[in-house]
């Protein structure tokens, strides 16, 4: 079954101290695929999420990618797997130029270490108009990050992520303190992670942001998956009240 899914998380437990955290959670996404992953705060999600970055190592459990076993011991290791997280701050430098973003800590150079900045400022064009969608003439590779708008700059972060071919995106509430329009623009964005082919990873805790740009919802609760869905198999609303009865009674009917 591994070798169907891009990732697979298999029974995976982790614990701090007394408390136990995730208590042999299986989680997968398939290729080409975008994963609502939603629940409650401390549900589990941050931490299952940061067990597959890199940031935590499992007590216990197997993670697959690509059909192989494999051991994340760090971020960078996720990173030359194909896995890019977008978090909710964005993780921008707010007084740096785009293109100067979308390379920093990964920089285009020549043989001798100098800087090909020509090269990064017409790979970042190409990011904004060809990859992105980016259409207004008002937003340069020169532009400053500060100057962007909320959903623009997670546009710019997942950009970003699909320049260096991340197979999986994470996306960590990437709508968090974002105004109605600005949400609609980065729902634009997430779904143009699907449309290159790749697949993403959505943590939120709010259904009505998640639900439009999903396949598939996975809902943790105290650590346990508390339910898989279908997006064809299940409404809005429907999800909604299985939430709501999740959060009253601690189990989904």
């Amino acid at each position: 079954m591994a070798k169907q899914k891009l990732v697979s998380m298999v029974e995976i437990q982790k614990s701090f101290g007394k408390v136990e955290v995730l208590k042999g959670v299986n989680f997968d996404v398939n290729y080409n695929e975008i994963v609502g992953l939603v629940g409650d705060n401390g549900a589990g999600k941050s931490t299952l999420i940061k067990i597959l970055t890199g940031v935590h190592s499992p007590d216990g459990g197997e993670i697959y990618f690509k059909g192989k076993r494999i051991t994340i011991h760090s971020v960078d290791k996720s990173r030359e797997l194909g896995i890019e997280t977008v978090y909710q701050e964005q993780a921008l430098s707010e007084q740096q130029t785009l293109w100067r973003n979308i390379f920093m800590g990964r920089e285009i150079t020549t043989n001798f270490g100098f800087l090909r900045i020509k090269d990064q400022r017409n790979e970042t064009e190409r990011i904004l108009r060809d990859q992105m969608g980016f259409t207004s003439k008002a937003i340069t590779t020169d532009s400053v990050v500060k100057n962007l708008s909320g959903g623009e700059k997670q546009g710019i972060a997942i950009g970003r992520a699909l320049f260096f071919n991340a197979d999986l995106i994470v996306l960590d509430e990437p709508t968090m303190g974002l105004s109605l329009a600005e949400t609609k623009k980065a729902l634009d964005f997430v779904r143009n992670i699907k449309q290159q082919g790749k697949s993403a990873i959505f943590i939120s805790h709010n259904i009505y942001y998640v639900y439009p740009v999903a396949d598939r919802f996975v809902i943790l609760d105290r650590g346990h998956v508390a339910g898989k869905f279908l997006k064809k198999d299940i409404s809005q609303d429907e999800l909604v009240d299985k939430m709501v009865t999740l959060a009253r009674t601690g189990k989904i009917s």
